[in-house]
């Protein structure tokens, strides 16, 4: 018995785990720690998540976790051949094993796949808080985003589109809301504008008063007169009345779905989606037309204006006007002085 206790306590020693006469007497006994399993970590961590919906996160953000715990699943079957592991299990190698598995398997893109590590890293994060996990398994994991060009609208294919006539009323109203979110910036989770959201401004004009679904802050837009013309479209249509909604807007994957209709008909060769909308309102509307940055990034509700700088693609008709102004001023100088 002298020996067993020996055993245990050098077993303990191993495993660089706390030596106390508990912990001697329990690895004696075999009375080990619980059992902590990854799929009921994230399981946990959704079912919180869910339950603060409205309130700290936003429906889009749960179900990005919901498509993690999917993935994750999916993976411990296709590499480990198993519906869970222990988190004790996860290393280096694990989160290596991840990454690869979503770039072979799933196919997914070099920034969607850094993201999803991203959202593993945050239960990873909720392991190590409570002490469930000695080692931190991304200690050496690096993923790193890449740069990519946004899609966005010039001002010629905006009027094509407004001014294309749809057979089916459908499209129209896909084409109404999206265009609408070209000349407000807003997203597609922050569209379902209620009649009350707009209000007039400090200016005696119609603005939108909204707050950012995903991250909770205020966004007060001044609406153009595209905008309020589109408004102005739908004041009978049966939503604004039984649901107090400003437009009809679809689900997002109807509305991504018949976006990619559209610009087939309209001969647009560009993918889009509800987001490019927001791309182009920051570009083609706003800056390219002189909107300071600051101004740009007050309504698009960002936090940080380094956030609104990725959506700042200044245009190549912007870097003409800028370049043919400063000739013409250049040109002036030289006149006076000759």
């Amino acid at each position: 018995m002298e020996q067993q206790l020996l055993d245990a306590h050098a077993a303990l020693v191993r495993d660089n785990a706390l030596i106390t006469a508990e912990t001697i007497k329990n690895k004696f006994l075999g009375v080990g720690p619980k059992q902590r399993l990854l799929m009921e970590v994230i399981a946990d961590h959704n079912e919180r998540m869910k339950a603060l919906i409205g309130q700290e996160y936003a429906i889009g953000t749960f179900n990005r976790y919901k498509v993690l715990e999917r993935h994750t699943m999916a993976f411990l079957k296709h590499d480990y051949n198993v519906a869970d592991t222990d988190i004790s299990r996860i290393d280096f190698a694990f989160i290596a094993d991840y990454e690869f598995y979503l770039r072979s398997v799933r196919k997914m893109g070099n920034n969607a796949v850094v993201k999803h590590m991203k959202m593993f890293r945050k239960i990873i994060n909720i392991c190590l808080g409570n002490g469930w996990m000695n080692l931190d398994p991304y200690l050496n994991f690096k993923g790193k985003f890449k740069k990519v060009d946004k899609a966005i609208l010039t001002r010629a294919e905006l009027d094509l589109m407004a001014n294309k006539e749809f057979a089916s009323d459908r499209l129209a109203q896909v084409r109404d809301t999206f265009l609408f979110c070209c000349f407000t910036g807003l997203a597609y989770s922050d569209v379902q504008l209620e009649k009350s959201q707009i209000a007039r401004g400090i200016d005696g004009e119609q603005w939108i008063f909204s707050q950012r679904k995903k991250t909770n802050v205020k966004s007060h837009i001044p609406l153009q007169p595209e905008a309020l013309q589109i408004i102005d479209r739908y004041k009978d249509h049966p939503l604004r009345e039984s649901r107090g909604l400003v437009l009809p807007v679809p689900s997002n994957q109807k509305m991504n779905d018949y976006l990619k209709e559209i610009a087939v008909l309209c001969g647009i060769e560009k993918v889009l989606t509800s987001h490019v909308a927001r791309h182009t309102f920051a570009t083609t509307i706003t800056l390219q037309n002189g909107v300071p940055i600051e101004s740009v990034s007050k309504m698009l509700g960002h936090t940080n204006i380094r956030t609104t700088q990725i959506y700042a693609k200044i245009l190549d008709t912007k870097v003409s006007e800028d370049m043919q102004a400063l000739k013409g001023r250049l040109s002036k100088r030289s006149g006076t002085e000759g």
